[in-house]
């Protein structure tokens, strides 16, 4: 495939998936669509940062000028989603250990206050009830962040493909000259 076909091919996935990636970004920022949760401040630190808006959104369109840079920013949104999906939303819940009531936290990180909830809850659902408010909140966070990783590792597929597709540009030449050589058809 010619470098330029090539590029065009790539920078319009790039341009689709940093869009979605904004987007679930966005959506990540809202659970079930309220608004009450962001203006309460009761948001995740992973959805704050907002990864996908910077990292794969932003970055990810600035790949036709600065691939590295997309690259850069590709990786950092699978990083921060893959710490999202890691920590669990930010919700309340009913602590057991020590304050025994109703608390604003990350009940699936490993501390004191949530003993035995932190066995990787993405791969147990029934441990998804223990949050309260946002209703819906788990399943709503981990969609989300894993959108995030899906789209940011084919974004950090493409990415290197750009580079390497415009390094082999570089060296190798276009293939404006073999398009030419051939338009020119003998009449018969």
């Amino acid at each position: 495939m010619c470098v330029g076909r090539c590029s065009r091919i790539v920078g319009s996935c790039l341009l689709v998936l940093g869009t979605l990636s904004v987007v679930a970004s966005i959506l990540l920022l809202f659970p079930g669509g309220a608004w009450q949760y962001v203006v309460d401040g009761h948001i995740s630190r992973r959805a704050k940062i907002m990864p996908g808006a910077w990292g794969g959104g932003v970055m990810a369109f600035l790949s036709v000028v600065l691939s590295k840079l997309a690259l850069l920013g590709s990786s950092a949104c699978f990083f921060f989603s893959g710490l999202g999906l890691t920590d669990g939303p930010l919700c309340l819940y009913n602590a057991t250990e020590p304050s025994n009531g109703l608390i604003w936290d990350y009940p699936f990180v490993d501390s004191p206050s949530n003993r035995g909830l932190a066995n990787f809850y993405v791969f147990y659902p029934s441990t998804w009830g223990t949050c309260m408010e946002p209703v819906g909140i788990v399943a709503w966070h981990v969609t989300f962040f894993s959108l995030l990783l899906l789209i940011s590792a084919a974004e950090i597929v493409l990415t290197f493909l750009q580079i390497i597709n415009g390094c082999a540009g570089c060296l190798c030449g276009f293939c404006e000259r073999k398009d030419a050589e051939f338009s020119h058809v003998p009449e018969v």
